[in-house]
């Protein structure tokens, strides 16, 4: 199965926002709609970048919409996640025209990306709107303390490394870092929210807070499955769109996120408040 990409736009609060629409003739109507947030340090990444990734998941049966947000320092917490709130409230709202009728809306990003679709679904439960049927974070950034043994094991986390420039960066100043929705592994409420797929790599440095966050969701009892991917160095990485075939590790994703997509797209949404 074979997916296609075209360009597109979002009108949101005024603003024609660029989008890449990802979908294979093969989808299912309705097909999962995922709306996707690109890999970087809150900083960089573009539409070009995880590329790979969003055709994994077309092929796996999603329309995929990848969405290009504003990023800082020019734009620190939280225009980033409430241009996406935007995106995924407009996207379920015209979910038919994108996706078929009865389309489930999920959420997926790499890196900052993924720390943004994990904020979504803390403020889709919060507003109780939009549902949202499931949450793909792959290498999430969600710690700014930047203190766990997979960061240091890559001798990342001080000063003038990307991964602190990054959170320096977005959060603009230190008081962000205590809030939920910009640091959602310090956040004291994780319950009810969209079933998660968790997946990173030996050697990324963000493995561990990734896995803490699936641990501390499953506590407050959120589905969720996680996977380390071996011999893997950099999931988000650039790929052409219209590559004719996809790398070996994204072959791999693939799978899981048909597993994923399917499970999620036929089940009820959870609608707990926690």
């Amino acid at each position: 199965m074979s997916a296609l990409w075209t360009e597109d736009k979002l009108e949101l609060d005024g603003t024609a926002w660029p989008v890449r629409v990802y979908r294979s003739a093969a989808s299912p109507r309705p097909a999962p709609l995922v709306l996707h947030l690109h890999g970087g340090t809150f900083t960089c990444g573009d539409l070009d970048c995880s590329a790979y990734i969003c055709r994994a998941m077309a092929e796996a049966g999603a329309v995929v919409v990848s969405l290009d947000y504003p990023l800082a320092p020019e734009h620190p917490f939280p225009a980033a996640l409430n241009v996406s709130f935007a995106a995924l409230g407009l996207l379920h709202r015209e979910r038919a025209r994108w996706a078929g009728r009865g389309a489930k809306l999920f959420v997926a990003g790499e890196e900052g990306g993924a720390n943004i679709a994990t904020a979504l679904t803390l403020m889709a439960r919060d507003q109780n709107h939009p549902p949202v049927a499931g949450q793909i974070l792959l290498a999430p950034m969600l710690d700014p303390n930047l203190g766990s043994k997979s960061i240091h094991a890559a001798a990342a986390g001080a000063a003038g490394c990307k991964w602190a420039d990054g959170w320096h960066d977005y959060l603009g100043t230190a008081d962000k870092a205590a809030h939920p929705y910009a640091a959602p592994l310090g956040s004291r409420r994780l319950g009810g929210v969209a079933p998660a797929m968790i997946v990173t790599c030996d050697k990324c440095p963000t493995r561990d807070e990734g896995l803490d966050y699936g641990r501390r969701l499953q506590a407050c009892g959120v589905p969720v499955e996680s996977h380390v991917l071996a011999d893997t160095a950099d999931l988000p990485q650039d790929g052409p769109p219209d590559a004719a075939s996809l790398p070996p590790w994204a072959v791999a994703l693939r799978r899981l996120f048909e597993t994923f997509l399917t499970a999620n797209a036929v089940a009820p949404i959870r609608t707990i408040r926690a």
